[in-house]
């Protein structure tokens, strides 16, 4: 955010903040849900580059469109096993996932 614009919003009498802080989560669930969004986009990432919509990877998957739309999106009803599935299914192997989690994104 733009530092004039954050002035702004504060002198107006906003409080700024971050998801860990809006949702009071402590250190590990603040990790855990870094991680699910840094995997879910380096899903999206692997899907783009194999040029297969959401519904070519859900057929691999033996899922819907729509699941792969929220895994995707991070969506917290994803469990952390179906996200790793997808990423496999995606062509990524453990070293890739391992890559994704120690990047310099995070």
């Amino acid at each position: 955010m733009r530092a004039d614009k954050k002035k702004r919003l504060e002198a107006a009498g906003w409080r700024l903040g971050n998801a860990k802080d809006f949702l009071n989560l402590d250190e590990v669930d603040s990790q855990l849900v870094e991680i699910k969004l840094l995997l879910a986009r380096k899903l999206r990432e692997l899907r783009e580059q194999l040029e297969i919509t959401q519904e070519e990877l859900a057929r691999r998957l033996r899922s819907s469109q729509s699941r792969v739309a929220k895994i995707e999106a991070g969506d917290p009803s994803v469990s952390m096993e179906l996200l790793i599935r997808s990423l496999l299914a995606a062509g990524a192997d453990s070293e890739d996932i391992g890559r994704t989690l120690t990047s310099k994104r995070r």
